[in-house]
């Protein structure tokens, strides 16, 4: 496996960062559409994030990190300590945090997650095809 490109991963945060965003607010997509898309995005989002912080680690790896890391946010919606529920109730606390806890939204991490490590496999083939 080799190490990943952090600046790759960095220009790929940003631009899932734009999509999510767009794909919640701005593109005026029906609601399913907006959450859900919004919510695989936020698992790709988060799969860049640990691809890029741990370059050497295989793809299965950091898919796993994803999933694992996805439904504990989504878990911890169950938990409603005042300080956490006046985190969730500013806008950047309820993009990372969320505030409603829902098993659909882990369908919506795991598309997320197998996009991400597809994706990732795919431009490894591209790329050594290339060489």
């Amino acid at each position: 496996m080799s190490r990943r490109h952090r600046g790759f991963y960095f220009l790929s945060i940003a631009l899932v960062v734009a999509a999510g965003l767009a794909s919640r607010y701005w593109l005026g997509l029906p609601w399913f559409w907006a959450k859900y898309l919004a919510d695989a995005l936020w698992a790709l989002l988060v799969f860049f994030a640990f691809a890029w912080l741990c370059p050497a680690a295989s793809t299965a790896k950091i898919a796993i990190l994803t999933l694992v890391f996805s439904c504990a946010i989504e878990f911890s919606q169950l938990y409603h300590a005042p300080w956490l529920d006046a985190i969730r109730q500013t806008w950047p606390g309820r993009l990372v945090l969320g505030d409603t806890f829902a098993w659909a939204d882990m369908l919506a991490y795991l598309a997320g997650a197998v996009f991400g490590a597809g994706l990732e496999q795919f431009i490894r083939l591209f790329a050594r095809g290339k060489s």
